[in-house]
């Protein structure tokens, strides 16, 4: 099944999660609406991109009301390419939400038990993470390029829950739109990485397509980590949807030859959603 549903031309939902668990906002933004202009025509979120500030922001409030999910309850990072996860509790609200400076420094990853927080971080073309604990009400997001995959972004989140209190066997998982194993080529050093990290797996995510050269698929790597670190398969979701592919709904830094916006991956539970 299709996680992703097209809510309108400026975001993707994950409707099955927000139908289960009202006032769950969760989704991945497309490039399309906004005002930026030229390279970053349309939605851009990323203020560390060469966009006008100005511009970033008043893209971020038209999803803010869109999603009814207001600008200073966002939190940012300045994201790395690590697998530094912040959990974040309301005193945070705001931090990284209209400018680049105050957000998490080095970090990757976010998560909550709290309501009126949304956890945001940009993307274009890495694997946007999603998480769920709903019995303790645990939610989180973490951007995982080749360097955070792998390193274990994924199976680090996996553990901050259960550190939480989090139950295995309740969590559920989300793979968002990010480059597919078609688009993304690499050498023979990520492929010894990734080799390292599923050592045991019979089905190997990637092949050569010349001297040196693999095609990767990122979210499979991703995924069969997700699985190592205990979540169960049916509570594994991974999306079609390709950022390079895909140009008619997203930016990618690959395609658009590191000129490019960013998307964001969002999820929060509203302030008025708590049982």
């Amino acid at each position: 099944m299709e996680p992703f549903i097209l809510t309108n031309k400026e975001y993707f939902s994950i409707k099955e999660w927000m139908d289960r668990y009202p006032g769950l906002e969760v989704g991945f933004t497309t490039k399309n609406g906004g005002v930026s202009e030229q390279a970053f025509s349309g939605l851009n979120f990323g203020f560390h991109v060469g966009d006008q500030q100005d511009a970033v922001c008043q893209n971020r409030n038209l999803l803010a009301n869109k999603i009814e999910f207001p600008l200073e309850s966002w939190v940012g990072a300045e994201q790395t390419h690590e697998i530094h996860i912040e959990k974040i509790s309301k005193n945070d609200q705001g931090r990284g939400s209209d400018d680049y400076a105050s957000s998490f420094s080095g970090t990757d990853g976010f998560l909550t038990n709290e309501a009126g927080i949304l956890l945001t971080l940009c993307y274009a073309d890495c694997v946007p993470l999603y998480f769920i604990e709903p019995d303790k009400r645990l939610i989180g997001v973490a951007h995982a390029g080749w360097k955070g995959t792998v390193n274990g972004i994924g199976a680090e989140m996996i553990s901050k829950f259960q550190q939480n209190g989090a139950k295995i066997e309740k969590i559920s998982a989300v793979i968002g739109p990010s480059i597919c194993k078609k688009c993304y080529i690499v050498d023979e050093r990520v492929i010894l990485l990734v080799k390292n990290v599923l050592e045991g797996v019979e089905n190997l995510p990637y092949n050569q397509v010349s001297e040196g050269q693999y095609s990767l698929n990122l979210k499979e790597v991703n995924r069969q980590i997700l699985l190592k670190a205990g979540v169960k398969s049916e509570n594994l979701f991974v999306t079609d949807y390709c950022t390079s592919c895909h140009s008619e709904h997203f930016y990618s830094h690959r395609r658009d030859k590191g000129n490019a916006g960013r998307m964001i991956a969002y999820i929060g539970w509203k302030e008025d959603s708590r049982p």
